[in-house]
């Protein structure tokens, strides 16, 4: 169990790198290919609709797969496809590589939450998801620094074929350590209607859509943000990522502790809160080191909020945690493309200093909707008993 959650995360981890690379490589990115930040913005926002609408599809046809071998599969199809983006002579030939690439996303990421909760005893579930999830807050920490780096100084297509030798060894790490013949309860249609006909699971997915739009309208352009806005160096934006990252994974390490008895639902609206502070105090960053000071309350909870509510609703019904688990990745990834789009539209029309509005008016129905579904769980949970 323990050897399987840390190859579950090791996928993770370089399935944030890889879904992050294109943000911390976007200034050489768009200097190589000759094409704008709101262009790159596009690219990102494609990558994000793929991997948005391939989660809950792909869920459903790969339903009765073995999760050793489609765990596998999907990171060694991450590792080709970044291999062959870093090959790409053009933009032409990047954006259908990048989008067909992060497809593995769409499958790993869910379908990992949903083995190991599936292997979990139910007091110890919340605790093993979020440590699972754990991945995509060591890749803030690690992954998008160092490929901000690796873009400046030595080029977006290093970076590229970075994550897809980091995806060949979670591959081999994920064949060897998840247990052969592991079939979680299979997708149906009825699965699928259970969850829809609920407003309470439609509104905890429509929180993650919203918090990812407000996260990413501005962290999809954080990189040309500080060299635009406040000047700074290779080396400072990759300290502002790492910065960021090491804060993001501080808080997943609290929640992991905490989100059991405390409960995921608390502990979301109380992350969706902090992120809002810290946007709403936005306009007092004048310089690098205030910014820093700013980001506190968003970065300590960003990534924590995703990994509160997959331990959130895997917690609600573990029989549909496939089904909850794949809408809630694609709420991720959707809110990217969303924020991502609305991000592109905010600077083409007006200024970088403009984004954090657009973030906070996101995180502000996030929040809302998270503080009404969590009085509808507790009323729920009182009526039970």
């Amino acid at each position: 169990m323990r050897a399987t959650s840390w190859a579950l995360l090791a996928g993770n981890f370089m399935i944030g790198c890889g879904v992050m690379v294109v943000g911390g490589t976007m200034n050489d990115l768009t200097a190589a290919l000759s094409i704008s930040v709101a262009k790159a913005g596009e690219l990102l926002a494609i990558a994000a609709v793929m991997m948005g609408v391939g989660a809950p599809v792909l869920a459903t046809l790969v339903a009765r797969m073995d999760r050793r071998r489609l765990l596998a599969l999907a990171m060694l199809w991450y590792a080709l496809g970044h291999a062959l983006s870093a090959m790409a002579p053009s933009y032409d030939w990047l954006w259908p590589i990048r989008a067909l690439t992060v497809l593995s996303a769409a499958v790993f990421t869910p379908q990992a939450a949903a083995t190991i909760g599936f292997m979990s005893t139910p007091a110890h579930r919340g605790r093993h998801i979020t440590f699972v999830f754990m991945g995509w807050s060591m890749a803030s920490v690690a992954g998008m620094p160092l490929a901000a780096w690796v873009g400046e100084r030595m080029g977006w297509r290093v970076a590229m074929l970075l994550v897809a030798l980091g995806s060949l060894s979670a591959a081999w790490l994920v064949w060897k350590t998840v247990p052969k013949g592991l079939h979680p309860p299979a997708l149906s249609w009825r699965s699928w209607g259970k969850v829809f006909r609920s407003p309470l699971l439609v509104a905890l997915i429509a929180v993650t859509a919203c918090q990812s739009a407000g996260q990413f309208s501005l962290l999809a352009y954080a990189a040309p943000y500080y060299k635009q806005v406040f000047g700074a160096s290779p080396e400072q934006i990759s300290l502002m990522f790492a910065w960021f990252g090491s804060l993001a994974l501080l808080g997943n390490v609290i929640l992991n502790r905490v989100v059991d008895g405390m409960g995921a639902a608390k502990a979301v609206t109380i992350t969706l809160a902090l992120m809002s502070v810290s946007l709403a105090l936005w306009p007092l960053a004048g310089t690098l080191p205030m910014l820093a000071l700013v980001l506190v309350p968003w970065a300590i909870s960003g990534f924590a909020t995703n990994s509160g509510q997959q331990a959130r609703l895997g917690g609600l019904s573990p029989r549909l945690a496939p089904a909850l688990m794949a809408l809630n990745t694609s709420a991720i990834y959707l809110g990217h493309a969303v924020g991502a789009s609305g991000g592109s539209w905010v600077l083409t029309h007006h200024h970088y200093t403009d984004l954090h509005w657009l973030s906070l008016a996101w995180m502000a129905v996030a929040l809302c909707l998270s503080f009404w579904a969590m009085n509808v769980q507790a009323r729920l949970g009182a009526a039970r008993r």
